[in-house]
């Protein structure tokens, strides 16, 4: 290791930065967001720096050479588009005992930038020893990739409590438990979600913090995870970190095996979903065998398709939690009828042509009483249909009992996202013509004009465009 990572206190006096064009704007930009004081020397005689307000207070444009500046007090010198002036510069400042970067110069340079990760109270340098920056930053998106975004927010509140905490346990090995408790449980959860003053709450709740640190069971919590129509790599970043964190997951049937995959090897998992037409274990002991799991102090994921809060029960899930007092989170997913828009590239709105979206699950559509549909005939309305494959023909009857023109065109959206898609357009009228033409579900139906707007159907087995089959269907008809 050539180079030592350190955090150079820039409260300890100004940064004198020399360079020219761009390059002195990129490192001026870098430094100013670190709260530095600044000396800029501007060598191609360009002052204009487009300083905020704010920056202006810490930043001062200099003229004169930099080689016979007064550096007394300064605590670091940068070089960026600088020239033969960064070497000269380099050469003064090491015979001053001045740390000194000169840009893509090793030989001249004392330190160097590493590519960095910012969460306020929390910084991660990522350094190649000045050999590769793009290494170095690619390796800076995988952690950003990685950390919470509030990961800084959570160092801010543990800082906030600290000394308090570690005046009332002796024991520095207690102390190291108790915020390892704090961080992996509930509070740490509830700052991360953005809920600091839950958090803080059940932080004061903690009267024997000595014995708080010393319980070995430790608590519990859920995480209610969409995890969207199929594509692994539309899981959001969030739910891959509930993934890797849980001890133990319950999932739907319809959650993708490449999903299932993205889950921590040695974590538990309990299908606990149902197919239509299949038994299931039941909403009721679902909830039960999640709350168990949580107050015997384990993390529990519940794994949903799509997203929880979509056709999903999660909010019957998160009653039954906040009745059992089971701390819980929520992660959203994207859901199968957003999924399927993009895949197969439907504009579920469409400016003067479609203004309004209804979601609408199928699941009972087979019961006359079971939906209005006579709410669904505004031709602007874009109605997307969950669990619609074995209902088509009662969707069909429903809505053309209602009014809704025979022509209004529909697709039939399976497994979206997920490589087997599949795809069949055409109109109302043939609606469970389309639906026996997919191989399998589950399916989406998207009724409304927007479906002339499709792009490829992937499977289909027709070369014509969405468009031209529509057309096509409605001159047959005629």
């Amino acid at each position: 290791m050539r180079f030592l990572p350190v955090f150079l206190d820039l409260k300890a006096g100004p940064v004198v930065l020399i360079g020219a064009g761009e390059l002195l704007r990129a490192k001026l930009r870098v430094l100013a967001a670190a709260g530095a004081r600044i000396r800029v020397h501007a060598i191609d005689g360009n002052h204009d720096l487009s300083l905020s307000s704010a920056d202006a207070t810490r930043i001062e444009v200099v003229s004169g050479d930099p080689l016979t500046a007064d550096l007394s007090g300064v605590i670091a010198i940068v070089c960026a588009g600088a020239g033969d002036v960064g070497v000269a510069m380099s050469a003064r400042a090491k015979a001053l005992g001045l740390p000194v970067n000169v840009m893509d110069d090793l030989e001249h340079s004392s330190f160097i930038f590493p590519a960095i990760v910012d969460r306020g109270e929390v910084v991660v340098a990522v350094g190649t020893g000045g050999t590769s920056p793009v290494v170095a930053r690619r390796v800076r998106e995988k952690i950003e990739a990685l950390l919470p975004a509030r990961i800084g927010e959570l160092a801010e509140f543990i800082g906030a409590f600290r000394k308090s905490i570690n005046e009332r346990i002796a024991e520095f090995p207690l102390r190291r438990r108790f915020w390892e408790r704090v961080i992996d449980g509930p509070i740490g959860a509830a700052v991360l979600a953005g809920r600091k003053g839950e958090a803080e709450a059940a932080l004061g709740k903690i009267s024997d913090p000595s014995a708080f640190a010393r319980a070995e069971k430790p608590e519990g919590s859920v995480a209610l995870v969409g995890a969207g129509p199929g594509d692994p790599d539309l899981l959001t970043i969030k739910a891959l970190r509930a993934l890797q964190d849980a001890d133990i997951v319950f999932h739907d049937e319809l959650v993708s095996p490449e999903i299932l995959d993205r889950i921590r090897r040695d974590t538990a998992r309990i299908p606990v979903g149902r197919r239509v037409g299949r038994p299931g274990i039941g909403q009721d002991a679902i909830n039960k065998r999640m709350i168990e799991a949580a107050q015997a102090g384990q993390r529990v994921v519940r794994l949903k398709g799509g997203d929880p809060f979509v056709f999903g029960r999660g909010g019957e899930e998160i009653e039954a939690l906040r009745a059992a007092g089971v701390a819980y989170s929520i992660v959203p997913g994207i859901t199968a009828g957003l999924g399927g828009a993009a895949d197969f590239e439907v504009p579920l709105t469409y400016r003067h042509e479609a203004t309004r979206i209804t979601f609408l699950t199928a699941h009972k559509a087979r019961d006359a009483e079971a939906v209005d549909w006579s709410t669904l005939t505004d031709t602007k309305m874009t109605v997307v249909v969950y669990m619609g494959m074995t209902a088509a023909p009662a969707i069909r009857e429903g809505l053309f009992a209602a009014g809704r023109s025979p022509e209004t065109p529909v697709g039939v959206f399976a497994r979206v996202t997920r490589p087997d898609a599949q795809g069949a357009i055409g109109t109302l009228r043939d609606l469970p013509e389309l639906v026996r033409r997919i191989n399998g579900g589950p399916a989406i139906l998207i009724i409304g004009d927007v479906v002339r707007h499709a792009g490829s159907l992937r499977r289909e087995t027709s070369e014509k465009t969405p468009k031209q089959i529509i057309s096509d269907l409605l001159d047959a008809a005629e």
